[in-house]
């Protein structure tokens, strides 16, 4: 049984940073492709960031909006995916999601995404 578990969500002051994990299990196959994603109320899940491990070294892939700011990374020894968010806005808050998939062709499309976490809440105050 597959299971994605996020954590590190929390309140913070613009400007400031927080780091997610998403601790990974069951998966199917080796090398999934693997993303963060976010939904505020009212909007559309959008895709924030997502590394890609079966090219080698492996690639990163992140939304405008987060570019600079964002940074997606992985554990292989821990099965753990992180985000570190830095210089955190308003507008970064929703609710965050970590997704993994095979074959994904649209790394940022968070309908390519087969498994998914609950979600852990970022709020970021001005």
């Amino acid at each position: 049984q597959v299971q994605l578990v996020e954590s590190g969500g929390g309140s913070v002051q613009a400007g400031g940073s927080l780091r997610l994990s998403c601790a990974a299990s069951g998966l199917p196959y080796s090398r999934p492709y693997m993303g963060w994603f976010r939904q505020a109320p009212g909007k559309e899940r959008e895709g924030v960031a997502a590394l890609v491990l079966v090219t080698r070294g492996g690639t990163t892939y992140y939304a405008d909006s987060v570019k600079g700011r964002f940074t997606i990374s992985r554990d292989n020894t821990k099965n753990t995916l992180y985000l570190q968010m830095n210089s955190l806005s308003p507008e970064d808050s929703a609710m965050y999601y970590c997704a993994a998939g095979y074959y994904v062709d649209s790394v940022l499309d968070s309908r390519k995404y087969s498994y998914w976490g609950q979600g852990t809440q970022v709020t970021v105050s001005s």
